[in-house]
């Protein structure tokens, strides 16, 4: 297993919290993670029948054979557990003592909030970061990155992407997060999802969406609502100031891995990708999440808003750090061009006391200092949000 970008926060994390939870999409990598980092614990599975049903029968006897703590996967399956696992770790205010993992955020956050509040310290480990997939092959083009995604797996068996998430489409997102919601259409619930696919980087619109899959709005909203907490899809709120300029209010849609997404829009191959009309849409989606996923592998709350406004400025991120702010533009032209700066001078003109220096991460190699702004490489995205 190589080294997730994540280990140094959760390591330092479980030496001041009895309890550390990680949160995240399926194979995004907790379990390899907690097994591999706390490999002297006891591992329960409770996707495992028998383990399911011994735990939530008898959960002072389930706890019982692990008196030092254990890793427990999956616990949103057995969520009544965390009230007696709170008991333990009251009794022995002792750190570190359960790793748990679990992949429906909703459900686990609200047992979280009842039992084991102040108790355990919440990281989202997301799919590879580009750094860590780059240490599994030569670094890939923009194209192979949004091909293949970032999922483990693909890159630890040389899986077809495509062919990988097909089976994580119609396994997961068709079975499981279908059956929580109890869709009956299955047919709606696709097309509601590819959708999403063709609305990355754009305003979500429930209504109009409504309107296309045949569904009501109140539908659109829950399915949306099920989809973020299973981390398929992130959601970016615009941002909101002091400024006299009226501003957007509808949040933006993004999927947690790039490769689910060009699987969604029917991208197959490197020349499907090349010319696909959101070719942009997608780079934009894979640099959002690997400033995301540099952000929650500190512990961190991301703090990305985007603006725009009633007149069309606009700008892709805007990262808020206390009361100042990082603007961030997102281009995947290979050439720089003028044009890019456009929306770092027109927020610098409005909040001139709030904008940090600008940055403008693009496609192309040449790296450059223009005025206050800095262009840079795609792979160096996570300088724009260091001190």
């Amino acid at each position: 297993m190589i080294k997730r970008d994540i280990t140094q926060t959760l390591l330092g994390l479980k030496k001041s919290y009895p309890v550390i939870t990680i949160t995240g999409p399926r194979q995004s990598g907790k379990t390899t993670l907690a097994k591999t980092l706390f490999s002297k614990k006891p591992y329960h599975n409770l996707e495992n029948i028998d383990e399911r049903e011994f735990a939530s029968k008898d959960p002072r006897a389930f706890l019982r054979r692990c008196p030092e703590g254990a890793v427990l996967d999956e616990i949103q399956r057995v969520p009544e557990l965390m009230s007696y696992i709170q008991t333990v770790v009251d009794e022995r205010q002792k750190p570190g003592m359960f790793i748990l993992t679990g992949s429906q955020n909703l459900n686990l956050l609200h047992n979280i909030t009842q039992s084991l509040a102040g108790r355990t310290a919440i990281l989202k480990l997301l799919p590879f970061s580009q750094t860590e997939t780059d240490k599994y092959k030569r670094s890939c083009s923009i194209d192979e990155y949004m091909l293949n995604g970032f999922f483990p797996a693909v890159y630890e068996k040389n899986l077809d992407p495509t062919i990988y998430y097909r089976n994580y489409y119609e396994t997961y997102i068709e079975r499981d997060l279908r059956q929580l919601i109890k869709v009956k259409d299955l047919h709606s619930f696709q097309t509601f999802v590819r959708l999403c696919a063709g609305r990355i980087g754009q305003l979500f619109n429930a209504n109009s969406l409504a309107n296309e899959v045949g569904v009501s709005t109140g539908t659109i909203k829950s399915w949306l609502s099920i989809l973020q907490a299973s981390f398929i899809i992130f959601s970016i709120e615009p941002f909101h100031g002091n400024i006299s300029k009226r501003l957007v209010k509808s949040r933006k849609i993004y999927f947690s891995d790039i490769g689910l997404a060009s699987y969604l829009l029917e991208i197959e191959n490197i020349k499907h990708l090349s010319s696909h009309p959101l070719r942009g849409n997608l780079f934009e989606n894979m640099i959002i999440m690997e400033l995301i996923k540099s952000r929650y592998n500190k512990g961190l709350d991301h703090h990305i808003y985007f603006y725009r406004d009633s007149n069309n400025n606009e700008v892709d991120v805007l990262f808020k750090r206390g009361s100042q702010i990082t603007p961030i533009e997102i281009k995947s032209a290979l050439t720089f061009n003028s044009e890019f700066l456009k929306g770092l001078e027109y927020i610098r003109k409005i909040m001139p006391d709030k904008i940090e220096p600008g940055f403008v991460i693009y496609g192309g190699e040449t790296e450059q200092a223009i005025r206050t702004n800095q262009i840079i490489n795609y792979r160096k995205a996570r300088i724009c949000l260091e001190e």
